[in-house]
């Protein structure tokens, strides 16, 4: 179990795998993860895409990590290390888990138990 029910934007092209980069990605799929670590689609958001023509527009970057603010972490094949740390202001943890999306979370699941087993106090 988890301690609480977060939230996870997740980079992806079909609804079926973690396969986009942060920059380039349109949309993100909205999950929720509950204390029993049941996992629970919510909806699609929709973005305009940070990266173009090898440019990268710090505004619209802000723009769609506010779009994501109500996320705790996310997951997308690729992040350059200047979003990265935006996200990270932003309160969103990233992580890059390309692969089948639900192996992803889970494998962030694990992660969380993992890291909460140290960080715990008592």
């Amino acid at each position: 179990m988890v301690d609480e029910s977060f939230k996870i934007a997740v980079a992806s092209s079909d609804g079926v795998v973690v396969n986009k980069h942060f920059g380039k990605s349109k949309v993100f799929r909205i999950y929720t993860v509950d204390e029993d670590e049941k996992l629970h689609f919510e909806e699609e958001r929709h973005v305009t895409p940070v990266c173009e023509g090898g440019e990268h527009d710090e505004d619209r970057l802000d723009q769609n990590l506010q779009v994501l603010s109500d996320c705790k972490y996310l997951l997308v094949a690729r992040i350059g290390s200047e979003a990265y740390l935006h996200a990270e202001r932003f309160g969103i943890q990233s992580y890059e888990l390309p692969g089948l999306i639900e192996e992803s979370i889970d494998r962030l699941i694990k992660f969380i138990k993992i890291q909460n087993l140290f960080t715990k106090k008592g």
